[in-house]
């Protein structure tokens, strides 16, 4: 990969890496983080990497932070933690359709939540999920229809929606 094919790189996925890590962290600083920790360790590898797999490559490297520093948070702890209480759905208050999707989201294991968001937002293909996260196709499938059996169980609930 050349100089200038990383910064075509740079220019034409940085947003999506983000939207995508964002929607699976709900941190703003954490998601730039992750961004730029991706862009670096592409920038290292850059005599490694084929220019036309770089969208690939970058998913995948966002990706695998991402599971790195959660884990390594998850070990740590976090001392800003909410309660559950405040994003549950028994106020008996409407919330936006986006809102109870969300929240449906989050109730997914981390798998779960990153196969949806790579498949339904950024629109991959099973293969291409396959890659990124280092699962067969068929156990893409898999996650991707347990995920939205679940999601579809808990939008179901009437308590989650009122």
């Amino acid at each position: 990969m050349t100089t200038e094919e990383y910064n075509i790189c740079v220019d034409t996925h940085a947003d999506g890496v983000y939207r995508f890590i964002l929607h699976s962290t709900r941190d703003k600083e954490f998601s730039q983080d992750i961004v730029q920790d991706s862009f670096e360790k592409m920038w290292m590898n850059l005599d490694n990497i084929n220019g036309e797999k770089s969208k690939s490559y970058l998913y995948t490297t966002a990706y695998h932070t991402m599971l790195e520093k959660l884990r390594r948070q998850k070990k740590q702890g976090n001392w800003n933690e909410v309660s559950e209480s405040e994003y549950s759905h028994s106020s008996g208050n409407y919330q936006g359709l986006k809102e109870i999707i969300k929240t449906a989201l989050d109730q997914l294991p981390e798998i779960q939540k990153s196969v949806i968001m790579l498949r339904d937002y950024e629109g991959y293909s099973y293969q291409e999920i396959g890659e990124i996260t280092n699962l067969s196709e068929s156990q893409v499938k898999v996650y991707i229809y347990r995920a939205r059996l679940a999601m579809k169980e808990f939008i179901g609930k009437l308590e989650n929606v009122i």
